[in-house]
């Protein structure tokens, strides 16, 4: 079972952003910048592309209110999306607030948050969370 099925399952707390019956969004807690979500299918499969065509249609219609909470919540020009996939055996696409493509460079230090910023962070996507 990968980390990622046991946050959604709740055996290990995370800052929940959003979910529904097939998807799970979280904040990132080793984020490259503040606002950094991550969206998981429900269902365990390892790589993005093994996605059923149903959940890969969907998991872009479930992150879009997310990713318009995000930009609203944080100083960005838009929300990238990368999917990478090398970390945790489990498909995922990460949501990161960016104002240039290097934002998304992912061999960059990632942030040492406290848990009150993962709180704050947290509020100010779901206050503007439709």
């Amino acid at each position: 079972m990968s980390i990622f099925s046991k946050i959604i399952r709740g055996e290990i707390p995370s800052y929940k952003i959003a979910e529904n019956e097939l998807f799970y969004a979280f904040l990132d807690v080793f984020p490259l910048v503040e606002g950094h979500t991550l969206v998981v299918p429900k269902q365990e499969i390892d790589q993005f592309f093994d996605l059923p065509e149903e959940l890969l249609s969907q998991i872009l219609v479930f992150a879009k209110p997310i990713a318009k909470a995000i930009e609203a919540s944080f100083p960005c020009n838009r929300v990238g999306i990368e999917v990478i996939g090398l970390e945790v055996p489990h498909a995922h696409l990460h949501l990161v607030p960016i104002n240039h493509s290097n934002d998304l460079n992912f061999t960059r230090p990632k942030m040492k948050v406290t848990e009150a910023q993962l709180q704050n962070a947290q509020q100010a996507i779901l206050s503007h969370l439709k």
